[in-house]
């Protein structure tokens, strides 16, 4: 199979799709593997490594899209990109669908094949392709938020580990999942005082176990949650429905009613955002005030430290190329139904029902159907 990795165009996104040890591992079962001249450059990858390892340098993006079999990338095809996109092209990348209608409609028309990291079932029932990004965005929202509720940034002048003598800040996570309890964690030794607020019993009770004691887990209703951020300094959203759109928790009157200064994070922004208020910036202009709250919605948080986000996914997407590559879709998704989740648009229809409803497009709307007994291995 021809693989492509074209350099990711999204504002300040410096990650790459593949690294130089992945082209080497297609190589070895005789894939060919076309990499954009300098895509690997924002992660520390020169061109010479990638040649060095079997790839073959494309000097064009359009070439990469027009020769590939199977594009990965890291971010959704940005609009420049769409005039690329053709009918049984598949693209494997995060594609966060849920929260964006244009895309969806344009990947339709096109007739390409996308699957989305996001949406990529573990054995588990985890989301194996979203949890390191979730890893490490947990943690950049805790250092992007001490950092703005500095005086410098906009912040309320608060330190977020406080001095002897002095509290530390309180900090709100809105949901427990991977990015909630990264961010918790940090957050904690830190010093902060945190609160988590969950509404599954089971994974309050893991939390309490796996935290320190300045971490408090709280059952999110809307009267928690609506004290929890209202007293907080700094409040990050992580919640997350697979596939979908994220719901809206924090609302004006509750950004009226948090100290000026404030900081909101909304990890959460991919999918839409969980607050009335956010939405998506960039690395380049990360922040916004409404309500006396700083907001930080940057959509790819994870490409700020593109060295370690690029090895930390790529060390779980290579498996899943290998198999698209060595076995095709077909044979790919009848022995991993986990891996058939993630196709999100296929034949024109949308695949994903999630994605279909937040858009209103049910009628475009038909399920995957595998045969149950083609899907065991």
């Amino acid at each position: 199979m021809i693989v492509g990795v074209p350099k990711e165009l999204k504002t300040e996104e410096y990650r790459v799709a593949m690294t130089p040890a992945g082209v080497e591992m297609l190589a070895r079962d005789r894939h060919q593997v076309l990499v954009e001249k300098g895509a690997g450059e924002g992660s520390g990858f020169r061109d010479e490594d990638f040649v060095n390892a079997g790839a073959r340098i494309v000097p064009e993006a359009r070439a990469v899209w027009g020769e590939a079999e199977l594009i990965v990338k890291v971010k959704e095809p940005q609009g420049q990109e769409f005039p690329l996109l053709r009918e049984g092209l598949m693209i494997f990348t995060y594609l966060h669908l849920a929260s964006d209608k244009s895309l969806t409609e344009g990947l339709m028309s096109s007739g390409c094949i996308a699957i989305g990291y996001e949406t990529v079932d573990g054995p588990d029932g985890g989301l194996p392709l979203l949890e390191p990004m979730s890893e490490v965005a947990g943690r950049m929202s805790v250092l992007e938020g001490a950092k703005h509720l500095q005086r410098p940034h906009g912040g309320s002048v608060v330190l977020i580990s406080g001095v002897p003598g002095v509290k530390p800040a309180k900090v709100t996570v809105i949901g427990g999942g991977t990015v909630g309890m990264h961010a918790a964690r940090l957050a904690a030794q830190l010093q902060a005082d945190v609160v988590i607020l969950e509404k599954k019993p089971q994974r309050m009770r893991y939390l309490d176990d796996v935290m320190p004691a300045n971490v408090k887990t709280l059952y999110s209703n809307p009267l928690t949650l609506r004290d929890a951020v209202r007293n907080a300094d700094l409040v990050i959203g992580a919640v997350l429905l697979p596939g979908a759109k994220a719901p809206v928790l924090v609302n004006h009157d509750d950004l009226r009613a948090m100290r000026p200064g404030s900081v909101l994070v909304d990890v959460s922004i991919d999918q839409g955002g969980c607050a009335e208020t956010s939405r998506p910036t960039t690395h380049n202009d990360p922040v916004f005030t409404e309500h006396g709250v700083v907001h930080y919605c940057v959509s790819n948080m994870p490409g700020a430290v593109p060295r370690t986000s690029t090895l930390a996914l790529t060390s779980v997407t290579l498996p899943y190329i290998q198999e698209l590559a060595n076995r095709g879709l077909d044979k790919a998704i009848r022995s991993d139904p986990g891996l058939a989740n993630g196709i999100n648009v296929m034949g024109g229809k949308v695949r994903d029902h999630a994605v279909a409803e937040a858009h209103g497009l049910e009628d475009q709307y038909e399920p995957l159907m595998l045969e149950p007994s083609q899907c065991a291995a």
